[in-house]
């Protein structure tokens, strides 16, 4: 198994969700956390237990995010008008990453962030490498020409394992994307519930 996909099982043990709804997650079969004391009973979590995991869940499946860039987010979407939890998932979902894997040109978020690190994709037409990049509405994404024949492209593009949720336009032919708009929470097609409330709760607390 690669050193990837073990981290990202590891996280989907911890949580005791499969919280990319993967197949082969090892929750599917497995329920406990990972380590000797996985097994253990689990104690009820306090109120800062559950703020912390909703963040870490959260915070996991964007590919883990690191703490500065993710707090980074939150302070932005704190000084936005409107819902902060909302602005929180909007301003996630428009990362360049989130929109290369929900557009379905790669099969992994963890796969989304290596292929914009590598160079494989195009903003309007210039090569973007940072997997933190702001997205906005009717900026073209698409595959660098080179890159169009990968096996994970082509893995991704084939899968039925998940759909493109209506806030991206996707042509696969064309392996281009859109954000036609910015998502609110229940446009997310998140495999389990999340809850950015109880994330705005830990940081503004």
């Amino acid at each position: 198994m690669s050193k990837r996909h073990s981290a990202k099982y590891k996280i989907d043990r911890r949580m005791g969700e499969n919280i990319w709804g993967r197949p082969k997650s090892p929750v599917n079969r497995r329920e406990y956390g990972p380590g000797q004391h996985g097994q253990r009973r689990k104690g009820k979590l306090s109120d800062f237990g559950t703020q912390l995991r909703a963040k870490q869940k959260l915070k996991g499946y964007y590919g883990n995010i690191s703490e500065k860039q993710f707090l980074a987010v939150y302070n932005e979407a704190s000084r936005m008008k409107g819902n902060t939890s909302e602005n929180l998932i909007g301003l996630l979902e428009s990362r360049l990453d989130a929109v290369v894997y929900r557009a379905k040109l790669v099969p992994t978020v963890f796969a989304a962030r290596q292929f914009v690190n590598h160079g494989h994709v195009l903003v309007n037409g210039k090569r973007v490498n940072i997997p933190s990049y702001r997205v906005k509405i009717d900026d073209v994404i698409e595959v660098r020409e080179k890159s169009r024949e990968m096996g994970l492209v082509l893995e991704a593009i084939q899968s039925a394992e998940r759909d493109v949720p209506d806030y991206i336009e996707a042509d696969h032919k064309k392996l281009t994307a859109k954000l036609v708009r910015v998502p609110v929470l229940a446009d997310v097609p998140y495999p389990v519930m999340m809850e950015p409330n109880l994330v705005i709760e830990f940081y503004s607390s």
